[in-house]
């Protein structure tokens, strides 16, 4: 996907909410979506070759963020896999004649995405788990001392991103691992916008479980997946024929599994060309935008430890979702687009920040089409817009 400014296009700066379907990954797809037919359950001729095709793309994404392939499971997305992580690994909500279990605790933070909060919600809602938050430092990630002191030995289950959703800023993954090893408990960590856009090694992170979403990397909407290291042993949230290991049932989808396949190949192949490229440009968009609005801007992506496509900042006294509607050749947004039409942002309040700024969000996320004249017409336009309206 390429606009272009001059041809009246729309400028797509969204790629954290879903990135366009790579050509690569389309053209793998196309045998599957034109007459090709096989259930990789099956075990006649046709049944072998879907089966092939799972474990080749199994095998590609085991590769890029370095696993066994027998420890990934593919699922329906990002949001599946993240509830597999966490009901999964939880014990039932009531043991026999509905007496309450012994405490399962879920470590979270105001960080979190809305897969894992919401799933935590409604864990604690049943009774399945008591919830415990970990706090944010100001650069909006996990202050190590006092997990340290929330984090308690036994039953329970930790849960981080990787990078943060809206503001792209990595999370501290490999010292919560280290922590999470000492006290005896997993670690689940959200790779959902990671995974394909910056080097993810599951033996560096040193996590449990890792979800993925393949429309975050360039496969179709409607695929992901969880690694789920060996030894760890997961309760199915769906039941049927036992497909993938027998944690979740349900014919595998050929098609998506072969494109999300692919995008893991490309992902590992072009990352250390196509990323320094993005950072330049990204960097050029904060320079440009600071430069136009002086301290009417706050910075909120870390300026070292972050994704290299992502920016996300918010102007002072400046309603960013009424910015964003007279400007409808702009595809950008507030902040992630799982948080069901909230503009305000839970990670600001988490961070300290002035409550000024919470209105003024902007979350900017480039791709490998990304343009600098994109980028410099992007820029006009907002700066027009916040400047009429201060």
């Amino acid at each position: 996907m390429q606009s272009n400014p001059s041809n009246n296009l729309p400028i797509y700066l969204d790629f954290n909410a879903s990135a366009p379907v790579l050509p690569e990954v389309a053209q793998t797809m196309a045998p599957w979506l034109n007459g090709g037919v096989g259930n990789s359950s099956s075990k006649h001729v046709y049944g072998q070759r879907a089966r092939e095709t799972v474990e080749g793309a199994r095998r590609n994404l085991a590769g890029l963020i370095h696993c066994k392939p027998s420890e990934i499971i593919f699922t329906g997305g990002g949001t599946e896999a993240s509830t597999l992580a966490l009901k999964g690994l939880a014990p039932p909500a009531r043991g026999l004649w509905g007496k309450m279990l012994p405490g399962f605790r879920l470590y979270l933070s105001p960080a979190d995405h809305p897969a894992s909060i919401e799933t935590g919600f409604e864990m604690a809602k049943i009774g399945q788990a008591r919830l415990k938050w970990m706090e944010l430092d100001k650069a909006g990630r996990v202050d190590l001392e006092k997990a340290a002191r929330l984090i308690r030995p036994g039953r329970g289950l930790v849960t981080t991103l990787v990078a943060h959703n809206e503001s792209g800023t990595l999370q501290p993954v490999r010292e919560l691992a280290d922590l999470c090893n000492k006290k005896g408990v997993p670690l689940h960590a959200d790779g959902a916008q990671v995974v394909g856009k910056i080097p993810c090694d599951v033996r560096e992170l040193g996590c449990d479980l890792l979800t993925i979403a393949g429309h975050k990397m360039g496969a179709p909407q409607g695929i992901g997946a969880l690694f789920v290291r060996e030894g760890i042993c997961l309760k199915p949230q769906v039941f049927g024929g036992g497909q993938e290991g027998g944690l979740r049932a349900g014919t595998e989808p050929v098609a998506l599994i072969a494109g999300l396949g692919e995008a893991a190949r490309v992902a590992r192949e072009a990352m250390q060309l196509v990323n320094p490229k993005i950072a330049e440009l990204r960097d050029e968009l904060w320079n440009l935008l600071s430069h136009g609005l002086g301290d009417r801007i706050l910075r909120v992506t870390h300026p070292t430890m972050a994704l290299p496509n992502t920016l996300f900042v918010a102007i002072r006294n400046t309603d960013t979702g009424r910015l964003l509607n007279e400007l409808p050749r702009l595809c950008a947004s507030t902040g992630s687009a799982c948080h069901d039409g909230r503009h305000q942002s839970r990670l600001l309040g988490a961070m300290g920040i002035d409550k000024h700024w919470h209105t003024g969000t902007l979350r900017l996320s480039l791709g490998r089409t990304t343009s600098k004249e994109e980028i410099i017409t992007a820029v006009g336009w907002i700066l027009e817009k916040a400047q009429s309206a201060s």
